[in-house]
């Protein structure tokens, strides 16, 4: 039986390598930096949040939120970042509640509008996300698609 559950890194800190690693395994950045981040919040240094969805113990999904999201456009911040499930979870919705999760505990926090960066068309409208303009990754040669939640 799942017994999923959404958090985020400051209910559970003891987390934090075992998140910095997950991170890592699925976009390939540096552990180390995702464990500054993660730290920098931890700390209260940012309400920029780190937040995951758990199978009992088990980090199935997750996502952070960062100043910049290794783009030009430095003035679209925050950025939701590392959008990631496992692929046994997807098509349960849990992605989309993960982004609800972050907006919610965002805006409760003042921090609105957030950003992101996809090369997916029609995933993030579904939840309320809308395309907002091109933007260019650092060392990427195409542009890439910017969407804002208000």
């Amino acid at each position: 039986m799942e017994t999923l559950s959404i958090i985020t890194l400051r209910e559970k800190p003891k987390l934090i390598q075992r998140a910095a690693a997950w991170f890592h395994s699925k976009w390939g950045v540096p552990e180390q930096a995702y464990f500054a981040c993660m730290q920098t919040y931890l700390s209260g240094e940012s309400e920029y949040g780190w937040y995951l969805c758990m199978d009992g113990e088990k980090i199935v999904a997750g996502m952070g939120v960062i100043e910049n999201d290794f783009h030009d456009r430095k003035d679209l911040v925050p950025n939701v970042c590392a959008v990631y499930t496992e692929e046994a979870y997807r098509c349960r919705g849990i992605a989309g509640k993960l982004l609800g999760y972050v907006v919610e505990d965002c805006r409760k926090k003042g921090i609105s509008p957030l950003y992101l960066v996809t090369d997916h068309i029609g995933f993030y409208e579904k939840y309320g996300w809308e395309f907002l303009c091109m933007v260019q990754g650092e060392g990427e040669p195409q542009m890439t698609r910017m969407y804002r939640h208000l």
